[in-house]
């Protein structure tokens, strides 16, 4: 009996060393530190067009020295470039970000800095605006993220040709089996319904503020309605579009309709993207 219970105190002996051993085999994270960036400029981002294809600005940062409880990490440190503007917050929709992978720096070519902001944070040509930069750091899988400090700018992004050339009719309608009064018959006796007439909002940009759709049906733009001598469609294979939004270009492909409603649609020729708002 004594030793039965002998046994019986070894083996618990046994497994209690063995669930300490598996709880200091264990690895934690010990976090790491924001990364600080700075920038070889101060407050002032020169562009122009004369100068493109020079450098705006380079960035750096620290490393965030992720750590572990086995020491430092060895996995890759992803990074993401922010740029948005001041007093968004960063949490502008439009805002770009910038991936780098393991490195610690990032230069931008004026021209390069110049195509985000007027296309992708849509700022206003030949007009002084502020943003700001910040860029964040994690894991490969996404985990840990560190954000850095703030890096505030003033800069004029100068004007650059359009993504899509402009109708040279300066007009454009909307045509399809999407609208109410479905495809033209491309006859110059065509008259085009008000409801499918956009307003010339600039330059380069067309909205038609409200418009039912047939969900699932298609439609095109047209510089000339009553005509099949010029298009505007998707870039891609017909109907294989983003049905909120895209992008489109001369000649393109027959464009795929949300689903059934009313909808707001702007075309933009700069940035050469259509989108489309529920009503």
């Amino acid at each position: 009996m004594k030793n039965i219970f002998n046994g019986l105190c070894l083996s618990l002996l046994l497994v209690a060393a063995g669930s300490c051993s598996k709880d200091e085999n264990k690895i934690y994270s010990e976090g790491g530190t924001a990364p600080v960036l700075a920038a070889n400029v101060s407050t002032s981002i020169p562009l122009s067009f004369a100068t493109q294809t020079n450098e705006a600005l380079k960035l750096t940062w620290t490393n965030p020295d992720y750590k572990f409880t086995t020491g430092v990490s060895s996995q890759t440190v992803l990074y993401q470039i922010e740029i948005d503007t001041t007093g968004a917050n960063f949490t502008n929709p439009k805002r770009q970000t910038v991936s780098v992978s393991g490195g610690l720096e990032r230069s931008f070519l004026q021209s390069e800095l110049n195509d985000y902001l007027l296309n992708q944070l849509q700022l206003t040509a030949d007009m002084p605006h502020n943003i700001e930069m910040r860029v964040k750091a994690s894991l490969a899988s996404g985990a840990l993220l560190l954000t850095s400090n703030v890096l505030k700018f003033a800069t004029t992004p100068y004007k650059i040709p359009p993504k899509v050339a402009p109708p040279a009719s300066n007009k454009l309608y909307i045509t399809g089996g999407a609208t109410p009064a479905s495809w033209q018959c491309g006859c110059p006796a065509d008259v085009a319904p008000a409801n499918q007439t956009f307003t010339r909002m600039s330059e380069t940009v067309y909205v038609l503020n409200n418009i039912p759709l047939k969900g699932g049906e298609s439609y095109l733009f047209l510089p000339v309605y009553g005509s099949w001598d010029a298009k505007f469609g998707f870039t891609g294979n017909n109907n294989e579009n983003n049905v909120d939004g895209d992008t489109f270009k001369a000649g393109g492909g027959d464009i795929k309709a949300p689903a059934s409603g009313n909808y707001k649609i702007e075309v933009n020729f700069q940035t050469g993207r259509f989108t489309l708002t529920k009503l």
